[in-house]
């Protein structure tokens, strides 16, 4: 790397601050009480036999299979030794409430899952008689399975298909694959000929092999995409502004086309009711040529002063691809973060359902069966789960956010790459672990405060859709999306935030202040790179997209017994863009987290003699061709640039 300034004198070296501040171990305690909160309630579910029931299931009368039962009052039928009946029956599995996603038939504790298909009400009743495994309803006799006038309410709809036991989970799930498309039509609850359905379900079926390899393909595809996207940026920039450009000269055109047809067809027979609405929208379209035709002719001028700011941004992108060359254990960080969330959410969605079993038995007076109702404290406990989930998975994405800037700080501030001291990233984790988790909780905590009303707002919304007036409507839209905005600023100020404590290891809310400061002083290069860097971070992830997508259509045309291939490339094609998607947004932090760094540089070091830039020589070569366009005016605040902290501190040079 070539920094400008004399050899004579020794180069300062950066080295990160190791500090705790007392906010950030404050704001861990609180993050661990927290999750010893969720430990809390995971024991409180377990304790209290929610879990058992959902793992061993239990029966319409408040039942848990497989163990003796205490009566509950008002239900006959309760309080059953059910010790040798372990799995759990449906009398009609594919009687389901599309609704609201519940099985309405009566649910019993069986000996045995029926292993062949019963067709008779005999068969039934030599099933129990030979296995001991009683399918009808626990008041009714197998002698009475043929004779009894309640047998068709009280006993299976016939016929039984074939059915197995599921592991772990003791439930008698049926073989038949109309019932599996059954539920699957529940879940989804397709509109439709039921031909159609059946045929989309069972390519996406037939097709899960490829679906699964074709996304492995786009995975290969975001990686390699990852290290080469460097050298197609700059093309990429250029054919995004010229198509910004040809866009609003054809966008002008047509408006202007557009008021002059609709001038053209004025007409004096028309009624003055037709005429006035013609008036009006003529009127209208001349108004909308006119700013768009400003718009046209101030987009140039824009372009021209921004494309200096468009240069940085290809800059960035160059020294990203170095980055990732230099510290190949990047490229991965997605994979490791994905793991995490995939373990807490399956820990999280599994105390859910404990909860879910959980509370009081209740008769529901329509169909006579016990189902368990949460109340009182039950429900602050789910909703503390919820809050959980957010805060956590924030937390989790957070700390990958963290080690990404801490190794971008490392490498960015190291002079002679060579002699980088360890694995960058390890030692990122390192001091995340060490000092930095409390700064991580308050700032993942700062996202949650806005998560939470927003999805609030959007539960309200949809539970109100079309039961509300205009006016209300559209407030609660308003009051939806100003949220989303919230969120979307707070998460990246809280980037930010993050690369600064990783440069000055100061507190969540002074790292948030400096960054948002540096942020504003290079309000314009910011808006470049945002605009400029998303959309070439967004035809990578498109270029993706169509190329998984083409070697699916080849690969599928060699199905021929599934014609049909609309689901199976809708999925293909929305799943290779959340990788890509996943992958590239790795690359964008480090854009992101190098442009800081570059703003900081620039703003505490001029290149003389002692205060020597640390950039790379991609981002020296456009600071020096700035240069010649303008000369950079001398610092005036009296300090010498050799300490790289507080950051916001001083006016700023560049």
């Amino acid at each position: 790397m070539e920094c400008c300034g004399s050899a004579e004198k020794p180069e300062r070296e950066w080295r990160p601050l190791e500090e705790r501040c007392c906010t950030d171990i404050l704001w861990l305690i609180i993050f661990l009480l927290f999750c010893f909160g969720m430990m809390f309630i995971c024991g409180f579910a377990i304790a209290s036999g929610a879990a058992s029931r959902l793992v061993s299931g239990y029966d319409s009368f408040g039942n848990t299979c497989g163990q003796r039962n205490s009566p509950i009052a008002g239900i006959p039928l309760s309080g059953r030794d059910q010790t040798q009946y372990k799995y759990v029956f449906v009398l009609e599995p594919c009687n389901i409430d599309t609704e609201y996603r519940k099985i309405k038939s009566m649910v019993l504790c069986v000996s045995k899952c029926p292993d062949v298909p019963l067709v008779s009400y005999g068969s039934l009743q030599n099933f129990a008689l030979q296995n001991g495994s009683l399918l009808c309803s626990y008041d009714l006799l197998p002698d009475q399975y043929t004779t009894s006038p309640e047998k068709a309410t009280k006993c299976p709809k016939l016929p039984v298909p074939k059915s197995s036991s599921l592991p772990i989970f003791h439930r008698c799930a049926p073989i038949h694959i109309a019932c599996h498309l059954k539920f699957s039509e529940a879940l989804i609850t397709f509109i439709g000929h039921d031909s159609t359905q059946h045929g989309l379900l069972a390519g996406v079926m037939t097709s899960k092999e490829i679906i699964v390899g074709l996304c492995l393909l786009a995975l290969v595809l975001s990686f390699i995409l990852m290290f080469v996207i460097r050298y197609i940026s700059a093309v990429l920039a250029w054919i995004f502004t010229g198509v910004v450009i040809l866009g609003s000269l054809g966008g002008t055109g047509g408006l202007w086309w557009l008021y002059a047809d609709h001038r053209k067809a004025l007409s004096t027979t028309m009624a003055s009711n037709e005429l006035q609405v013609a008036q009006d929208n003529v009127h209208a379209l001349l108004i909308y040529a006119i700013i768009a035709t400003v718009f046209t002719v101030v987009l140039p001028l824009l372009v021209f002063i921004m494309r200096k700011r468009v240069a940085l941004t290809i800059a960035l992108f160059h020294v990203a691809g170095k980055v990732f060359i230099r510290l190949p254990l990047l490229a991965i960080q997605p994979v490791w973060t994905f793991l995490a969330l995939m373990c807490f959410w399956v820990y999280w969605v599994m105390v859910l359902l404990f909860l879910g079993t959980a509370g009081n038995p209740v008769k529901n007076n329509q169909t006579g069966f016990v189902e368990f109702h949460m109340s009182g404290p039950l429900m602050i406990t789910t909703f503390y789960h919820f809050v959980g989930v957010i805060w956590i998975s924030r937390f989790i994405l957070a700390c990958q956010q963290m080690t990404v800037a801490g190794a971008v700080v490392t490498y960015y501030f190291t002079r002679d790459k060579s002699k980088m001291h360890g694995t960058p990233i390890l030692t990122s984790v390192f001091r995340l672990v060490r000092y930095h988790l409390g700064t991580v909780a308050k700032g993942s905590f700062t996202i949650t405060q806005v998560k939470i009303p927003h999805l609030i707002a959007m539960y309200i919304h949809n539970r109100l859709k079309g039961k509300e007036n205009a006016v209300a409507r559209c407030l609660q839209k308003i009051c939806i999306f100003c949220l989303w905005c919230l969120e979307k600023c707070l998460s990246y100020v809280n980037q930010n935030a993050y690369t600064a404590t990783a440069i000055n290891s100061t507190s969540y809310s002074t790292s948030a202040r400096d960054a948002l400061l540096i942020l504003v002083d290079n309000a314009l290069r910011v808006a470049a790179i945002s605009t400029v860097g998303e959309f070439i971070l967004f035809m990578g992830k498109i270029l993706v997209v169509s190329c998984t997508a083409f070697v699916g259509v080849l690969t599928l045309n060699y199905q021929r017994e599934y014609t049909v291939w609309v689901v199976p490339l809708i999925i293909v094609c929305g799943l290779a863009f959340l990788v890509a998607d996943c992958i590239l947004s790795i690359f964008e932090n480090v854009v992101d987290v190098l442009f800081l760094c570059f703003a900081i540089d620039t703003k505490h070091n001029d290149g003389s003699p002692g205060r020597e830039f640390y950039m790379d020589k991609a981002l020296m070569e456009f600071v020096k061709s700035s240069r010649k366009a303008q000369a950079v005016p001398s610092r005036s605040d009296g300090t010498d640039g050799r300490e790289m902290r507080p950051m916001a501190s001083g006016q700023s040079s560049a």
